[in-house]
């Protein structure tokens, strides 16, 4: 947050998506935190290096992490970003903690034991007629075509549909808590943009389901890129 509220320099990795130090400064505290605490657990993270597959697919656990995830919305200074910690159990989700520093939200999940926003029981709102009305969220940054013609199909069997636009991994968390029915994301992210908020959504009862084959959104693919999702 001391260099959010600053002027911080900004740099562009090879894909074009920007960099800045509070990723590297964020990345360096939680890797060195775990490592501390849990030597024997591996680490990717966004920032790092990624292990080679070959490496990877033995391992049992590990930890999945985005430090600031809406990089976009950290620049635009909007408060739409998050720091997210996922520990993955055999291609899965079983930990997850999303924290919104500017807005001072925290997310909590662990597999069998709940969801929570600020200690709050996941999920807090509960649509008893998405026939009648839904609430779609969608990218800020990244709104494709495939996922706006997604949502238009979707308004023509519903009678009111308020689509609204969120940075981060919030999308996910506003699942969740029920402040949103559904988010369609047909469009490219990767592993450590999802697990930390996926392990909330699967806590709070809901689930992130592939496109093409309504199975759940796997993890420590050969290739970290997600499939096209859909979370409801």
């Amino acid at each position: 947050m001391e260099i959010y509220n600053r002027d911080f320099i900004i740099e562009y990795k090879d894909d074009k998506s920007p960099l800045t130090e509070a990723d590297i400064k964020s990345n360096e505290i939680i890797c060195n935190a775990l490592i501390k605490e849990y030597p024997l657990i591996p680490i990717l993270s966004e920032e790092n290096k990624a292990d080679e597959y070959e490496i990877r697919k033995s391992w049992e656990y590990f930890w999945l992490i985005d430090p600031i995830d809406g990089t976009k919305e950290f620049i635009k200074k909007n408060g739409e970003f998050t720091v997210n910690i996922a520990l993955i159990y055999k291609n899965a989700p079983v930990l997850g903690v999303v924290y919104a520093p500017a807005l001072n939200d925290m997310y909590i999940a662990k597999k069998g034991a709940g969801a929570f926003k600020n200690g709050g029981k996941l999920p807090l709102i509960i649509n008893k007629n998405p026939t009648k009305q839904l609430t779609v969220v969608a990218s800020k940054s990244h709104l494709s075509e495939e996922t706006q013609e997604f949502i238009d199909n979707l308004a023509k069997e519903t009678e009111s549909i308020e689509q609204v636009s969120k940075g981060s991994s919030l999308k996910l968390v506003m699942i969740a808590e029920g402040s949103a029915d559904i988010y369609p994301r047909l469009a490219p992210t990767m592993e450590w943009d999802t697990a930390a908020a996926d392990a909330i959504v699967r806590e709070s009862g809901k689930m992130t389901y592939q496109f093409e084959n309504r199975q759940p959104v796997r993890y420590n693919k050969e290739n970290l890129l997600n499939p096209w999702f859909i979370v409801k």
